[in-house]
């Protein structure tokens, strides 16, 4: 696949998918105080293993008893998994349109080309739709897509250099110098 898919969805949905350990304890605790200051409108801070935990392993829903097996199922799978399998795995379940899950069936729904050829900014338009993909598409993108899909390049641009990110993204045989804009 694409090492822009990679970068795009470590951009927009977890970009300290590298360092941490299967939880970004920060940010849950950044949306629980969210939560408990408007509790009408729930905010996640899911990590990309803990949605491969999900995706893979249980159901869908919101309940105490799914977000244990959940912290269990990523545990497991942070210590038995190499972050490059996780990244893949992710990539190969998330739902990315109304009854379309990957990577691949996305890029040949939205650009009619295979995963691996996705160019950087057909990747962002597709991570862009990942909070919401039954309402959201890639392509015809509306202004909100297009304007997120532009957020999620800046990140991109800002994250390549960086060792950790190079290494999920690009195979060492296919690792530039310097990525091309």
């Amino acid at each position: 696949m694409s090492p822009f898919a990679k970068l795009a969805v470590i951009s927009s949905e977890d970009q300290l998918f590298p360092d941490h350990d299967g939880f970004d304890w920060k940010s849950i605790k950044k949306a629980m105080r969210y939560n408990e200051k408007k509790p009408g409108r729930i905010r996640g801070a899911s990590t990309i293993s803990q949605q491969v935990a999900k995706n893979v392993f249980l159901w869908q829903g919101r309940s105490w008893i799914r977000k244990g097996f959940e912290v269990y199922f990523t545990f497991m799978i942070e210590t038995f998994w190499p972050k490059e399998r996780i990244l893949e795995m992710y990539l190969n379940v998330i739902e990315t349109g109304e009854g379309t899950f990957g990577i691949e069936a996305a890029a040949q729904s939205y650009f009619k080309k295979p995963a691996s050829a996705l160019s950087r900014q057909e990747a962002a338009l597709i991570a862009a739709c990942l909070p919401n993909p039954k309402r959201y598409k890639a392509a015809p993108a509306s202004a909100y897509i297009l304007s997120r899909a532009t957020f999620i390049q800046r990140q991109m641009r800002n994250l390549e250099t960086d060792p950790d990110i190079r290494i999920l993204c690009w195979p060492e045989e296919k690792r530039p110098e310097k990525i091309s804009k």
